[in-house]
C-alpha cells in the first residue's frame, strides 16, 4: 500500500491481531489479493539499520504467507522493543498474527 488513503481505510476499521511488540490491523478489500503497508517509526526504532531489518523481514514474511491470507489490507505497526527480538523471534511473532488473521475471516 502507498498512499495514504489506503492506510486511512484499514485504520477506520479494523480487524486486529497483536503482540506486545507488533499489532497488525487488516481490513477485506476488493482487489481480491492482500496488501501491506508498514509504519515503523524512529521513535521505537532509533537505527535505521534495524528499521530496515524489520522491514525487510516483514515484507519477506508477509510474501511468504501471502497465498494462505485474506484478501485483505493489512497495516503492519511496530511498537517499543520490537528491536530486541532477533530474526527468528520476529518472524516467529509475525507467523503467529497472520494465523490470527486467518482464523478471524474464517478462510484459513
Amino acid at each position: 500500500m502507498l498512499t495514504s488513503s489506503h492506510f486511512t481505510f484499514v485504520f477506520q476499521q479494523p480487524q486486529r491481531a497483536s503482540t506486545p511488540c507488533i499489532t497488525i490491523l487488516g481490513r477485506l478489500n476488493m482487489l481480491g489479493h492482500p496488501r501491506i503497508g508498514l509504519t515503523v517509526a524512529k521513535k521505537h526504532v532509533k537505527q535505521a539499520r534495524e528499521r530496515n531489518r524489520i522491514k525487510r523481514l516483514t515484507r519477506e514474511s508477509f510474501r511468504l504467507h501471502q497465498h494462505f491470507l485474506p484478501a485483505m489490507d493489512f497495516v503492519v505497526i511496530v511498537k517499543r522493543g520490537v528491536a530486541d527480538l532477533d530474526n527468528h523471534a520476529l518472524t516467529q511473532v509475525l507467523e503467529k498474527l497472520w494465523r490470527r488473521h486467518c482464523r478471524q475471516s474464517h478462510n484459513c
